[in-house]
């Protein structure tokens, strides 16, 4: 198996390698996942039907960890678990995908990573970026990193997915999945890692209304709201990123602990089918 890196920031091209093997090959899958910890993304092509099943997909992300399912997306019948992401030219526009996103900190413990294949895509358009939010952290000014310690923000569902809903829908999807709050800077738990964690999915602050902070209650206001979208903007940065161009059977799996992604929604009406395999994580501390 090749590594080849593919910008200074974040991501790698494994070449040379079929992901199936790593189902039953525990020294290629070690090889491998520590390749994803050090990249933050891995990506493969070529990685076939007859390569890689469906059922080796789902098996592949088990030895990550337990699947997790997607209240808004079906599963795929011969592997449950496996996501159908599937569009066709009358499906309605997405309007969740193309914001740069962690998955699932909407969850009390938001998935660990996905491994994610595309079956069908248009010929152009339709890439999706990541972004290296340890370097992103790393990188912020000193003050902002003593502005920002031991803050906690709120991460929502119910803004986001279920915002669309009838109110009756959406209050008890909001039961099922109430607001989670998650640091600000997490650590990640196998590197040690600080990890800038604040995303599209995050309303505020829930613990910056304090003394020392606050004159009035109109600062809580502006500054807390400037400093989380100047937060949350730090993903935007290209130094960050890297962009992947979708081929068929094509496969990226990141490790969702440190990263956010942002799929662009740059094509026309067409069938593009995506199969996903989340894995579910754990507290963020």
């Amino acid at each position: 198996m090749k590594i080849e890196q593919l910008t200074c920031a974040v991501g790698a091209e494994l070449i040379d390698v079929n992901l199936g093997d790593a189902v039953r090959d525990d020294g290629l899958f070690n090889e491998i996942y520590a390749a994803l910890l050090k990249h933050k993304v891995l990506f493969l092509r070529d990685q076939t039907l007859d390569k890689l099943s469906r059922i080796d997909h789902m098996k592949f992300a088990q030895r990550l960890g337990e699947l997790e399912t997607h209240p808004m997306a079906p599963s795929h019948p011969e592997a449950p678990g496996l996501v159908q992401i599937y569009k066709n030219p009358e499906s309605p526009i997405d309007r969740y995908e193309n914001a740069w996103h962690t998955d699932g900190t909407w969850r009390e413990t938001p998935a660990l990573g996905c491994v994610l294949r595309c079956i069908e895509c248009p010929p152009v358009g339709g890439d999706t970026m990541w972004a290296n939010m340890v370097l992103a952290y790393e990188k912020l000014p000193e003050s902002v990193k003593s502005e920002i310690a031991g803050l906690i923000a709120s991460h929502s569902f119910n803004s986001s997915f279920a915002a669309a809903m009838p109110q009756e829908k959406r209050l008890a999807m909001k039961t099922q999945y109430p607001d989670a709050e998650h640091p600000v800077i997490r650590t990640h738990p196998e590197t040690g890692e600080k990890v800038l964690f604040v995303n599209a999915f995050t309303t505020h602050f829930v613990n910056y209304h304090t003394p020392n902070r606050v004159r009035f209650g109109q600062d809580y206001n502006k500054n807390g709201s400037d400093l989380m979208q100047y937060l949350i903007s730090q993903a935007y940065n290209p130094e960050y990123q890297v962009r992947w161009r979708w081929k068929p059977f094509s496969v990226a799996i990141w490790d969702n602990r440190s990263t956010q992604h942002y799929a662009v929604m740059d094509y026309p009406p067409c069938h593009r089918k995506m199969e996903r395999a989340g894995i579910i994580g754990d507290k963020p501390f």
